[in-house]
């Protein structure tokens, strides 16, 4: 359940930032704050799932490396988010299918780690369930916290995303490899 959690909140990280901007550049009110995480809770939570279903149909292929496979994609997706919080570009604002199009880029890497799902000790749909309620409430936090922060803390939540996804493919190709 640890490495479930600690992957809902690797993995709402990028969502947080994007919230975090938003509520500081555009102060949005509750409802459409509320709009914003909403979107990027159902994504966050939808992603992994599809993930999960072709990773289980690959699965029999790559059993034996399956702890490697995990370990690669979580590296280069936090690699990633890493990178990504250098990114100086403007936000825009978020409503209608500009929402659902960040929506679903923030959750492109949930849908990464979804194939990793079968190596965790934990359901798919529970972790699914987990990803997206942290996400919800990330994001939540994100643009409540924008609106009174300003959109500075962003950059920092990325990159803290992006070192716990290494972290979590470490620990699990440690696990699988028997030095933990």
């Amino acid at each position: 359940m640890i490495e479930g959690l600690f992957l809902a909140v690797a993995l709402a990280m990028d969502a947080f930032a994007v919230a975090l901007t938003q509520g500081a550049r555009f102060r949005p009110r509750v409802l459409p704050g509320i709009g914003i995480a909403a979107a990027f809770g159902v994504a966050q939570g939808v992603m992994p799932l599809i993930g999960w279903a072709l990773g289980a149909m690959a699965l029999v292929f790559v059993a034996e490396l399956d702890h490697w496979i995990a370990f690669a994609l979580l590296g280069i997706l936090g690699i990633q988010m890493i990178r990504g919080s250098e990114d100086d570009e403007a936000a825009p604002k978020l409503r209608g299918l500009a929402l659902l199009a960040a929506a679903i880029a923030t959750s492109i890497d949930a849908l990464a780690a979804g194939i990793t799902l079968p190596t965790l000790d934990l359901s798919p749909l529970l972790a699914a369930a987990l990803i997206a309620v942290v996400t919800f409430a990330l994001s939540a936090v994100g643009v409540l916290s924008g609106r009174i922060a300003g959109d500075g803390y962003g950059r920092w939540a990325e990159r803290a995303g992006g070192v716990i996804l290494i972290a979590l493919g470490t620990k699990i190709l440690a696990e699988h490899s028997g030095f933990l």
